[in-house]
Formats: structure tokens, sequence, C-alpha cells
């Protein structure tokens, strides 16, 4: 089988780690062409592939020898480059969140289903064995009827790792994000409840804040850091979704469902990814593999994988726009209570 020749557009911290060494490990994927706003970035980033460097992300898009490309770009770019790939005929892999605004969103939606390209976006949490296992229990009836959950995603901030580290981080820019802790984090949760439960967020009401980050100036950033959202279920279960840049000790990556019949467990024990716990019964605990974080060394978060395999075998994408589009309706309805003091309904995702 030919590789499936690869450009990275933005080559910062998450094309790093992520999406570079995952393409360079897997047999059907040759890394080709690398655009970042650095140049020298670029030429760092490229050398070790042999692949070529180019002055523009429109100049990448234009060579034919490209069939797929890694969109690792500021969210506020999201949509303009990914709508761009696909119109210039590449199968596309898009870093979280989905784009900046929901109309942006919406578009890259629709662009998609006319598109005869494949379009994917790097939730990863979708992909590890514990979250697979724990959704297929939950299929099974293991827990009965969801009543509850709880899922959080919480570290020390994204200054700590980002490719230009410290208060200047283009993370706490809301030129270039537009949205801080509900984006970067809060989308990984509110998906994986979509994913593990089958149901989608249809009511928020979340308070978003500033509680401690500061810019190079020592003013607070612009953009939450820590954010607590009550989501409603489609099925009717009501839980809670914390998603922080201000958790200053081991990161939290966890997840617990509480149903009719059990509770179930995820990356919520340091030893055991799985835990189930049925009345009457011992509970069940499994060690299957340690969740991703961003310290060293990676686990393979199997996205790649999984994006170069769907494009050579002309699958379905492995996380399509529309399914993305159901996670960003509920982050932005949290912006939107968080602004207004109200409790935000998404009919929308009732279908």
């Amino acid at each position: 089988m030919t590789p499936l020749r690869i450009g990275i557009i933005g080559c910062g911290k998450i094309a790093q780690v992520r999406h570079i060494p995952e393409y360079a490990a897997n047999p059907n994927a040759q890394l080709v062409g690398f655009f970042d706003l650095s140049k020298d970035r670029a030429t760092q980033v490229a050398a070790p592939f042999g692949g070529r460097v180019f002055d523009s992300y429109q100049d990448l898009l234009a060579d034919p020898d490209i069939d797929a490309v890694s969109v690792c770009t500021a969210n506020v770019t999201h949509a303009e480059i990914v709508i761009a790939a696909l119109k210039a005929g590449k199968h596309v892999l898009a870093e979280k969140p989905m784009a900046a605004t929901l109309e942006e969103c919406e578009h890259i939606a629709s662009v998609a289903a006319a598109s005869n390209k494949l379009l994917m976006f790097d939730h990863n949490q979708r992909f590890t064995k514990a979250h697979r296992m724990a959704r297929d229990w939950v299929e099974l009836g293991f827990i009965g009827p969801l009543i509850s959950f709880r899922t959080t995603f919480g570290h020390a901030g994204p200054e700590t790792w980002s490719i230009d580290p410290g208060p200047g981080t283009w993370f706490f820019n809301p030129a270039m994000t537009t949205m801080g802790a509900i984006g970067d984090l809060g989308v990984h949760k509110t998906d994986i409840v979509h994913f593990l439960t089958g149901q989608r967020v249809v009511e928020v009401t979340a308070k978003l804040s500033t509680m401690e980050k500061r810019d190079a100036n020592g003013n607070l950033i612009p953009v939450d850091d820590h954010a607590v959202a009550v989501y409603t279920l489609s099925g009717g279960a009501v839980g809670t979704m914390t998603a922080s840049w201000c958790f200053h000790g081991a990161e939290d990556n966890s997840t617990v469902l509480y149903g009719r019949d059990g509770i179930l467990r995820m990356y919520d024990d340091p030893d055991y990814q799985v835990i189930i716990e049925r009345p009457g019964q011992a509970p069940e605990k499994h060690a299957i593999e340690p969740m991703q974080t961003n310290d060293a060394p990676q686990a393979s978060s199997g996205v790649i994988d999984a994006f170069v395999e769907a494009v050579q075998n002309d699958l379905p994408s492995p996380m399509p726009a529309d399914e993305a589009l159901t996670a960003m309706r509920a982050v932005f309805a949290a912006m939107e209570s968080s602004r207004t003091g109200h409790s935000v309904a998404i009919p929308e995702n009732r279908s």
C-alpha cells in the first residue's frame, strides 16, 4: 500500500508531541510537507524527515504530492484552513476545538458534508482502551439507566507545556483562542460524555471564571481558566463537567457514570483505569493503559493511526464534523450561560 503523504500545518507543541511522531511511527504514512508561521521552527521540525518547508499553508495545499494534512494551528484559524484544505482536495485531521465560533463550526460541517474528502477531529479520548471498554459496558446495561455523571479535566495550565511556555502563551490570547479552559479541555470531556452514554447535552448551566492566570503584564487573562457546567443529557441524566487550568498537582482526567444499578469509574484511580461497582458485589478493577498526558514519554493516542486507516480504506471518519459539532454546541452554550446567568437549551442536539 502506498503511504499517505502528509502535510503538517502548524509545527507547535501538539504537532511535535502527537501528530508528527505518530505519523512517523505509522508505516502507511509519510511526512512530506511542513508549514509554520515560524519558518525556522518548520525547518527544524522537517529536517529529520527530509520534508519540504512551505512559505504559506496555501502553497502547501496547492502541492499535488500531498494527500492529507494535519491542522495544528491556533483556534481562530481552524475554520479557514480546514475549509481551504477540503476544497483543495485534501483529507484533513484537525485539532480541537473545532473552530472559534459556532457559526464557523456549522460552516465546516456543511462544507465537509459536501466534500468527498475525509475530515476528522482530534478527540483523542474516544480512542483510549478504557473509555472503549466502559462504553461497551454502558451499552450492555451493566450499570442500568444513567442517573448522573461527573467528568473533569484539570491541570496546571498550558503555559507549563506550550511551544512558547510562560504567561505569553497564545492560549491566553483571546485574539487567537476566543475561549480558555472550556475550549481547550472542556470540549474533550463534553465529547467523552457523548461517546460513553450515546446521549447528547441538551441544556447547560455554567460558570466560567478567571481565577488566577495572568498575562506577561501581570493582568488576569481575558479568557476562562476554570469552568464548571451542569449538563442535562437527552436521556434526562444531569451531571457536571469541570475544565480547569488551576489544578496544581496530579492531572485529573476522570469520568464517573452513576447508573441505577451501579457506578462506572474511568481514570478515577491511579492504578486502575476502569472500575465498576455494583451493589452486593466486590468492585471489578481493571488496569488497562494509563491516560495520555502532556508529560513524556508519550503514549500513542491512536488518533493518527485511525485517520490513516480510514483514508486508505475509504472508511467513514472516526470523528466526523457533525459529531464534533454536537460537543461544540455545548461549549458555546456554556459560554453563553456564564455570560447571561441563564440556562441555555440546545434543541439541535435532540435530533
